[in-house]
């Protein structure tokens, strides 16, 4: 398997050329002061270097190592203490944070590069610093000031980490049917009890402290989501002057044995009465914990197009170097036994899939991170409206497509190297199944389908898709006479119509019939993931068609081929999904339950 080297130039002409990110960081004052483009390139060049030269070398270890469990206590692979320490002395687990309790206050739109990087090295150790962030955000956005005061300092520096417990072993998604209660103790704390499990990195020896945000119901608290609340439950108190205390009553009863990510410790963790602190209002929880999912489920976008990446690497390595049979058109390297793979026009196609994907997708995390800086950085206003509507209906985009495809993507990385694909030894078949958890945690791609046709297209009447396609309806009117996006322009423009009227389509069946929403959200989903990457890789076919007598021809020139094969032979996919969003709920409900069970009598 190939060393993981961070693509710097594809993410520099992301952030630089297609999206201008500079101009957006000088234009929101809170971002300004702390980053400019030479403050940005040096921080890229350094988390390249980081994360291909301390945390890719750690994965395949990992893997194999896993965590170890050992009366409560869990001990991490060989080398990640280390890396993480590096990681705390860089300052890496700051780097968002808000300047007022010792982040650093960068952009997403940067920070997601860097995000990027990490998961793609190994995303099994990526998933610490990803869960710090953003118990970070919801403590910052929801807690008191005494506990922002308190905690984010050394979440922040990173010698404490954070978690989030919200399952249960009977609630996975439904959120409002967990157990685990809070009871007052009278001095301002509370009393957690209860059991959550997949608590990702739970317990470990990284970091000092492990401050967990934990879902639980107070006492008379109103049945179902309206009930929740969410706590601050730290592995140690904390003293008044900052210093550890005692070991709260909580602990790590065991580890799941997982498919992959197995260099991360996913924990069942009990609370026996821990103390713990009220985030937020009472029974307001649910709503103060989505503002860390939401910054996951970005996060975990960012693992697919990371594991994409890594894998298109590895694939591109191995079919250069690997000799199998004779270019059709004839030898190629007429000196050896037969030519490189990467002749073939099949390898071709797959490796231009996981090529159009990473890229694809790292566009997509781009503009989502931008819409993301203007809601947070940005001025009350019609652009920060915009750019919130946005923020919503891209969410459950990022993270289900983008899981979805980074999967398509690693599997395609197992068929390129064929047999020895499957072979362990080679690496690829452990990025398959790290990328298969993304499409489950945080929101099952059904969840966030649902989310996305349910909540923030029909609920809305159409009105936050109608923000998106005015906007991409906007790019090909102004691009029409551009004969450079001909290719592009027309295509784009029609599908974009079309999904303005499968929406409609869907909603007025819906209205007749509330199974339709369910039957039609995935294709939808996906239909909406295809059409957005079309609408960001003409933009990129626009700045590569003006950058192409440059300097550096060769990298527009492939920017506008990956462009032209995403085109014509991913982008017809939507013609599927189309069908099937149209066929309607009728032959999915007509077997009953028990007739599933037809067959299989003796």
């Amino acid at each position: 398997m190939a060393d993981y080297q961070a693509p710097l130039r594809d993410m520099r002409f992301v952030l630089n050329e297609v999206f201008d990110a500079p101009a957006l960081w000088a234009s929101l004052p809170k971002v300004a002061e702390n980053v400019d483009p030479d403050t940005a390139d040096a921080i890229l060049e350094e988390a390249g270097k980081i994360t291909s030269g301390v945390l890719a070398p750690l994965n395949r270890e990992g893997d194999e190592q896993g965590c170890k469990w050992n009366d409560g206590d869990v001990s991490t692979p060989e080398g990640f203490r280390e890396a993480y320490q590096t990681i705390v002395e860089g300052g890496w687990n700051g780097l968002g944070g808000n300047p007022e309790f010792g982040g650093m206050g960068m952009p997403k739109t940067l920070v997601a590069q860097f995000e990027e990087m990490m998961q793609a090295a190994n995303m099994a150790f990526g998933l610490a610093p990803m869960l710090t962030a953003g118990a970070c955000l919801a403590l910052d956005a929801h807690g008191s000031q005494e506990l922002k005061e308190k905690y984010l300092p050394n979440m922040y520096a990173g010698t404490w980490s954070g978690a989030m417990d919200l399952t249960e072993p009977h609630a996975g998604t439904d959120l409002g049917i967990i157990r685990t209660k809070a009871e007052p103790n009278g001095d301002g704390s509370f009393s957690v009890t209860g059991t959550k499990i997949f608590i990702t990195w739970g317990e470990h020896d990284m970091a000092e402290n492990i401050i967990h945000l934990v879902l639980a119901k107070l006492p008379d608290a109103p049945k179902g989501p309206k009930g929740i609340s969410l706590f601050l439950v730290p592995k140690f108190d904390v003293n008044e002057d900052g210093s550890l205390g005692e070991r709260n009553s909580l602990s790590c009863g065991s580890l799941e044995k997982k498919m992959g990510i197995k260099g991360s410790a996913t924990c069942v963790m009990n609370f026996d009465g821990a103390r713990g602190w009220l985030v937020g209002e009472e029974n307001k929880g649910l709503a103060a914990m989505f503002t860390m999912m939401n910054y996951e489920r970005l996060g975990v976008g960012i693992q697919g197009i990371g594991a994409a990446e890594a894998s298109l690497q590895s694939a591109r390595e191995y079919a250069l170097e690997r000799i199998q049979s004779r270019a059709p058109t004839g030898a190629q390297q007429p000196e050896k036994a037969a030519d490189p793979i990467l002749v073939h026009p099949d390898v071709r196609r797959m490796l231009l899939t996981q090529k159009a994907f990473a890229e694809g997708g790292r566009m997509l995390v781009l503009y989502t991170a931008q819409m993301l800086d203007l809601v947070e950085h940005g001025e009350p206003g019609e652009e920060r409206d915009h750019a919130e509507t946005l923020l919503g209906l891209l969410t459950p985009i990022v993270k289900a497509f983008l899981t979805e495809v980074g999967f398509e993507s690693t599997n395609e990385g197992v068929q390129i190297y064929g047999g020895h694909g499957f072979i362990k030894e080679w690496g690829m078949e452990q990025l398959v199944r790290d990328a298969r958890i993304t499409r489950l945690y945080e929101g099952t791609t059904g969840i966030q389908a649902l989310d996305l046709l349910g909540r923030k297209v029909l609920m809305s009447q159409g009105e936050s898709l109608k923000v998106f396609t005015k906007e991409i309806h906007k790019f090909c009117k102004a691009e029409a006479d551009n004969p450079a996006l001909k290719e592009f322009v027309g295509p784009l423009g029609k599908l974009n119509a079309e999904w303005g009227e499968l929406t409609m389509g869907v909603g007025m069946k819906a209205m007749q019939d509330r199974e339709e929403v369910g039957a039609a959200s995935v294709d939808y989903l996906m239909y909406s993931g295809y059409v957005t990457l079309a609408y960001l890789f003409a933009r990129a076919a626009k700045q590569a068609s003006i950058s192409l007598e440059g300097d550096d021809k060769a990298f527009y020139a492939a920017k506008l081929n990956t462009a032209r094969f995403y085109y014509q032979r991913l982008l017809p996919r939507t013609k599927a999904h189309a069908q099937m969003i149209q066929a309607g709920a009728a032959s999915l409900m007509a077997i009953s339950s028990e007739d599933f069970g037809l067959g299989f009598e003796i």
